[in-house]
C-alpha cells in the first residue's frame, strides 16, 4: 500500500516548507518537494495544512479496566487521534493494576485489541497502587511495562519511594510520579486564592513541592531516572531547575490547563476547573512558562482524565478532580501561545512530540524521519474552529476548554500509515 501526503507543509528547522510526503508498507519512505504520484494508491491533499509527527502524550487516563462508564480503551485513543496524539502512555490507576504480569498482560491485550493509536502502559509501584509493598519490577518490565507509577497517588512513606528508586535504577526504569504529600494536602481542592473565594479547602503548593524535594534527593542517591507529573507551582519549577543544575536525573512534564489557566480563572463554583494538581496563582503559571522555555521543564503532557457527567455535577468541593486534555491541547496551546508569539511552532512540537519521545526512549516516534512509522498528524492552522462539545470523541466531555475558538485543529491523523481520524 502506497499513500502520498501532498502538498503540506512540514517544519525545517524554524520554517515551514512544502513537501510531499510517501508512505509505504506503515513507513515514511521520502519526504521531497516534488514525488510522483502516477503508481500510489491513494493522494492526500494537505494543501496549506501543517503536515507534523504524531503527537506523544505521556499522561493519559483511559480508565479501562473498573470504570468503563467514564471512558474505554477505544474511545480514549479515538480521543487522542482527534487531538493529534499518535502515541500515549496509560496511567496504571485501573482496577485490578497493572501490579503483576497477569494484569499488565490482560491490560496491554486490551490495548491492543481496541486503541486505535500506539498505547504504552505504566505498572504500578506497588501492589494495588496502595500502602508499601513493592510489584516485581523486573517482572513487569520483562513483560513490557512502560514505567513505573502510583500516579493518582502520591507514595506518602520514603523508604518505599527509596526502595523503589533502587529497583528501578538498576533495570534502568522511570519512576513517574504524582508529586503530593496527603498530610499536607489538608484534603483541599483548591489553590489558596481561589478556595477563600468559594470557601472550600485549599490544597497548598507546600503538599506538591515538599514531596517532591524528597523524591529528588532520593533520585540523586538512587540515580534513577525520577520524572515529575504535571509540576503547577513556582516553588517545584525553581526546585526542578536547581535538581537539574546538580546533574540530577529528572525530568518534568506541564499540562495545558496549567499553561493556560490560573486559579484567578475560577469565577464561580464550576467543577470542569478542578483537577489535581489545582490550577495556581498567574505567577506560577507564568513560572511554568518560563521552566518550558528555559528547559527546565521537558515536556507538555494532557493529564487527560475522562469522568462522568455524574462525576463532575456536584459542586466543586465534592466533584471529581480532573479534566479532559487529548483533544484540546494542541489547538488551545496553539493558538494561546503561537499565535500570540510566545512560543514557535518548532518549539510546541518539541514539547508536544520530539522531547517526550526522547526523554522516555521511544526511538520510533517523535519526528518525521524517512525509515520510521508513519504516525503523522495534519493540522490546520489557519482557519478558526469553535471547540464544541458535540464533536468530541472521548466520553468525558468535562473540559472547561468547550466553545473556545482555537486555530490548529486536526484534520487528520495517521498510524503506522493508517488513517485513525478524519475530520
Amino acid at each position: 500500500m502506497k499513500r502520498v501526503i501532498a502538498n503540506g507543509r512540514v517544519l525545517d528547522g524554524s520554517k515551514l516548507v512544502q513537501r510531499d510526503i510517501l508512505i509505504e508498507d506503515g513507513l515514511i519512505k521520502a519526504i521531497e518537494p516534488d514525488i510522483k504520484i502516477d503508481d500510489v494508491n491513494e493522494v492526500i491533499d494537505a494543501k496549506n495544512h501543517f503536515v507534523s509527527a504524531g503527537l506523544v502524550d505521556v499522561h493519559v487516563h483511559y480508565r479501562q479496566p473498573g470504570q468503563e462508564d467514564k471512558e474505554t480503551i477505544k474511545t480514549g485513543s479515538q480521543a487522542a487521534a482527534h487531538g493529534g496524539f499518535t502515541t500515549v502512555c496509560a496511567m496504571p490507576n485501573l482496577t485490578p493494576a497493572p501490579d503483576s504480569p497477569k494484569h499488565l498482560e490482560d491490560i496491554m491485550a486490551l490495548n491492543r485489541k481496541d486503541g486505535v493509536v500506539h498505547i504504552k502502559q505504566y505498572a504500578a509501584i506497588t501492589t494495588n497502587r496502595e500502602d508499601d509493598e513493592l510489584v516485581d519490577f523486573s517482572a513487569l518490565k520483562q513483560d513490557g511495562a512502560f514505567a513505573f507509577s502510583n500516579d493518582g497517588n502520591g507514595i506518602q512513606k520514603s523508604s518505599t519511594m527509596y526502595e523503589a528508586m533502587q529497583q528501578a535504577a538498576e533495570l534502568d526504569m522511570a519512576i513517574v510520579e504524582h508529586v503530593q504529600d496527603d498530610k499536607l494536602s489538608y484534603g483541599g481542592v483548591l489553590n489558596d486564592g481561589a478556595a477563600k473565594r468559594l470557601h472550600v479547602k485549599a490544597m497548598p503548593w507546600v503538599s506538591e513541592t515538599a514531596q517532591a524535594a524528597r523524591d529528588v534527593v532520593l533520585a540523586q542517591a538512587t540515580g534513577v531516572h525520577y520524572h515529575i507529573c504535571h509540576a503547577s507551582s513556582k516553588h517545584t519549577v525553581a526546585l526542578i531547575r536547581e535538581a537539574k543544575r546538580a546533574g540530577i536525573n529528572v525530568t518534568a512534564e506541564v499540562t495545558p490547563h496549567h499553561l493556560l489557566l490560573s486559579d484567578e480563572d475560577i469565577k464561580e463554583d464550576n467543577s470542569y476547573y478542578k483537577m489535581n494538581p489545582p490550577l495556581r496563582g498567574e505567577d506560577d503559571r507564568q513560572a511554568l512558562i518560563e521552566g518550558l522555555l528555559d528547559g527546565t521543564i521537558d515536556m507538555i503532557a494532557t493529564d487527560h482524565a475522562p469522568h462522568t457527567k455524574a462525576d463532575k455535577d456536584k459542586s466543586i468541593a465534592t466533584a471529581a478532580f480532573g479534566i479532559t486534555g487529548s483533544e484540546t491541547a494542541f489547538s488551545t496551546l496553539y493558538t494561546a501561545f503561537v499565535k500570540t508569539g510566545r512560543f514557535t511552532l518548532e518549539q510546541l512540537i518539541n514539547w508536544m512530540a520530539k522531547k517526550p519521545a526522547s526523554v522516555f526512549k521511544m526511538k520510533a516516534t517523535g519526528n518525521l524521519e524517512i525509515g520510521k512509522p508513519a504516525d503523522i498528524a495534519v493540522f490546520d492552522l489557519d482557519e478558526p474552529h469553535v471547540i464544541k462539545e458535540s464533536e468530541y470523541l472521548s466520553k468525558g466531555k468535562n473540559s472547561p476548554f468547550t466553545g473556545a475558538t482555537v486555530f490548529g485543529d486536526t484534520v487528520m491523523t495517521l498510524v503506522d500509515g493508517t488513517v485513525v481520524y478524519k475530520k
